[in-house]
């Protein structure tokens, strides 16, 4: 999943960073207003982490912005504000969550997990596809109670294919709710090719996957 944290506190926006990207997630810090725009318009985010109180305006403002051009992506708003009307007013105008400066980041993580489910339609943490149980919080792949050895990519790729079941997902894609910023990846490397190969060699392993299709030039895509 990729995060997008806007915060101008470079100390906590760094503190939340590394405990989600240890956590597995994709993240990336826009210290304002001006630079979470120019994010939201040149990456496609899963979710955003927005403080209300930036140098340069509000995270309303952000949050307006926001879902007049992606109506997708969950927002969790985080500042030091408690009042009531804040939180009513950031629902109002589209947030998902509300988290008030001090949190502990184990509750954090407990929010964007719950919305993950929420966002993709699920109410449990494993999911099971033809015989393959993912568990999501775990980030473990098991076939009839059998673990597979994965790695952090072929896991991260599995699990978004799975989560989009039934859609085809572009190469690009995958790149950017895998990887991260699309900037700074060689768009004429095959390195996501070779990924889903190496996943695919796995999964071959313990069952058939011809439900695991590639569509020509386009991308992948998991039938269900």
């Amino acid at each position: 999943m990729n995060i997008l944290i806007v915060e101008d506190s470079p100390e906590l926006a760094i503190e939340v960073k590394d405990f989600l990207v240890q956590s597995g997630y994709v993240c990336k810090i826009a210290k304002n207003c001006f630079e979470a725009d120019d994010e939201i318009q040149s990456n496609d985010y899963d979710i955003m982490l927005l403080d209300l109180g930036l140098p340069d305006g509000s995270g309303f403002d952000v949050l307006k912005s926001v879902r007049k051009t992606q109506s997708k992506i969950a927002v969790i708003i985080i500042t030091a504000r408690g009042e009531l009307d804040d939180r009513i007013n950031g629902l109002q105008l589209g947030a998902d969550d509300y988290l008030t400066k001090p949190f502990a980041l184990t509750e954090l993580s407990a929010r964007l997990f719950a919305i993950i489910r929420r966002i993709h339609g699920y109410t449990i943490n494993d999911l099971t596809i033809h015989g393959f149980t993912l568990q999501l919080q775990d980030y473990k792949v098991s076939y009839a109670s059998f673990p597979i050895s994965l790695t952090k990519k072929e896991f991260d790729i599995f699990q978004y294919l799975v989560l989009n079941k039934n859609r085809v997902i572009t190469r690009l894609q995958l790149t950017e709710h895998v990887w991260g910023d699309i900037l700074e990846i060689n768009s004429d490397s095959n390195f996501i090719d070779v990924h889903v190969r190496n996943l695919r060699k796995k999964l071959e392993k313990h069952a058939s996957i011809t439900w695991f299709e590639t569509v020509r030039n386009v991308g992948y895509r998991i039938n269900v």
